[in-house]
């Protein structure tokens, strides 16, 4: 009997550590997986900070080029047309 015991019991012991090597392989898995999405969600975010860079400096210049417009406008309006003869 109590041999019988004993290799159940080996046998039970012996599923257990399989079991846990798989979860052990399993949880390595997800930390890998959780470090590359990491890492991609690091990249995105760069590339955004990078996008509204591009976009804060096409807005300055875009400011730029209506004040330029606004004061070249306010130049010409109290102008009169050009008379060669005068």
């Amino acid at each position: 009997m109590t041999d019988v015991s004993q290799e159940l019991l080996h046998e039970v012991l012996r599923r257990l550590h399989q079991r846990n090597d798989k979860s052990d392989l399993a949880i390595k898995d997800l930390r890998s997986e959780c470090h590359s999405l990491r890492r991609m969600v690091t990249t995105h975010q760069s590339d955004l900070n990078n996008l509204y860079e591009l976009v804060h400096r096409i807005e300055d210049r875009l400011d730029q080029i209506e004040k330029r417009l606004e004061l070249r406008d306010f130049q010409e309006m109290p102008q009169s047309p050009f008379d060669p003869h005068n």
